[in-house]
C-alpha cells in the first residue's frame, strides 16, 4: 500500500513495504526521485535496518550462535503497519515477530516518521529495545535522486556541495564491497565540491566519514537543489549502478558500516554498530529539502 503526504511545496509517496520512498515531487509535479529500472536498480528509496550493506557469507554471530541476514537487513522486504497518517505527517511501524526472530535475536519496535515542513521532509527513525539485553543494529536511508532533473542539463552538469571546507575520509572497500581497513583522505574540489561523473562509481559506492553532516545536489544552471542533512549519521554514501550511465545518484546517510572482508562479524564487538540498552529508545532525524536557488 502507498501513502501520500503533501503541502504546497512537496508531494511525497511512501510504500508500506519497508517505508520505501516511491515519489518526491515539487508543487508543480516535477519528479525528483528515481523511479526504478529492473535493468539496473529497481528500488527507489529503501530504508536499511537492522544492518547496513553486506555481511560476509550473509552471516554474523551473537553469543556463540551464527545467524543469517541478507544485504541491508530485513526492513526493505518487511510490510510496515500504519501508526498514523495526517495530511503532512505519516508514521509507519514494524514490530519484531517470529519471522524477524529467525534472523535477528532481539525483541524491538521500529517507527519511521515522515513530516513535511514547507520545502523540507524530515525523516525520523525511532527504535525501541523491548528486550532484556543490549540490542545491536545499524540504520540508514538509500534514496535515489534523478540526475538530471532539469531540461537541457546532463549528468555531468551536477555536483555535490558540502557547504563549507571539509576534509573527508573515504572508507576503504574491497571490490565486492566489504571493509578492507584502508581508509584514505578523499579529495574535493576546493575542499567542498564533488563533480559528478558516471565513472566515479565504477568501483561501486563512495562512503565518507568526517563530513559536514549535510550535502546539496546542485547543477550549474542554479535553479533547484536537493539538500540532505544527516547530523546524527557518521557516514554518507554516494552510489549508482557501477560501470553504467544511469540517470540517478543515491545519497545514503548511514549509522554504521558493512562487515570486514572475510570476517563473520560478532554483533557485540563490531565497532560501528549502535548498542541500545535493554528498554532503551534510539532516535535519529535526517532530512531532504528542495531548495530554490533563484531566491
Amino acid at each position: 500500500m502507498e501513502y501520500e503526504i503533501k503541502n504546497a511545496q512537496l508531494c511525497v509517496r511512501i510504500s508500506s513495504k519497508g517505508g520505501e520512498f516511491r515519489s518526491i515531487q515539487d508543487g508543480e509535479g516535477r519528479e525528483y526521485l528515481w523511479q526504478g529500472d529492473p535493468a539496473t536498480w529497481s528500488d527507489r528509496g529503501p530504508n536499511l535496518f537492522p544492518y547496513i550493506a553486506r555481511m560476509t557469507d550473509k552471516s554474523y554471530t551473537y553469543q556463540g550462535k551464527t545467524w543469517h541476514m541478507d544485504i541491508h537487513g530485513f526492513l526493505p522486504q518487511s510490510e510496515m503497519k500504519l501508526v498514523s497518517c495526517e495530511p503532512r505527517k505519516l508514521v509507519l511501524g514494524l514490530e519484531s515477530s517470529a519471522e524477524t526472530l529467525e534472523k535477528y535475536p532481539f525483541t524491538f519496535s521500529l517507527e519511521i516518521q515522515w513530516e513535511l515542513k514547507e520545502s523540507t521532509l524530515e525523516i525520523t527513525y525511532r527504535v525501541f529495545n523491548k528486550d532484556t539485553k543490549t540490542m545491536y543494529f545499524g540504520i540508514g536511508g538509500h534514496p535515489g535522486f534523478c540526475v538530471p532533473w532539469e531540461k537541457d542539463t546532463n549528468f555531468e552538469d551536477y555536483f555535490l556541495d558540502f557547504g563549507e571546507h571539509t576534509e573527508p575520509v573515504r572508507i576503504g572497500f574491497t571490490e565486492d564491497c566489504f571493509l578492507n581497513g584502508n581508509d584514505v583522505p578523499f579529495s574535493l574540489r576546493e575542499n567542498r565540491y564533488l563533480n559528478l561523473r558516471h565513472d566515479l562509481f565504477d568501483d561501486d559506492a563512495i562512503v565518507l566519514r568526517e563530513t559536514t553532516g549535510h550535502v546539496a545536489l546542485r547543477n550549474k544552471t542554479g535553479i533547484k537543489a536537493i539538500e540532505v542533512k544527516f547530523p546524527q549519521m557518521p557516514y554518507i554514501g554516494f552510489w549508482h549502478w557501477p560501470k553504467t550511465e544511469v540517470p540517478y545518484v543515491c545519497i545514503e546517510p548511514w549509522s554504521s558500516l558493512p562487515s570486514r572482508k572475510g570476517i563473520v562479524e560478532d554483533l557485540e564487538t563490531q565497532e560501528n554498530l549502535i548498542a541500545l540498552e535493554a528498554g532503551g529508545k534510539y532516535e535519529n532525524l535526517w532530512s531532504i529539502s528542495l531548495k530554490d536557488e533563484e531566491k
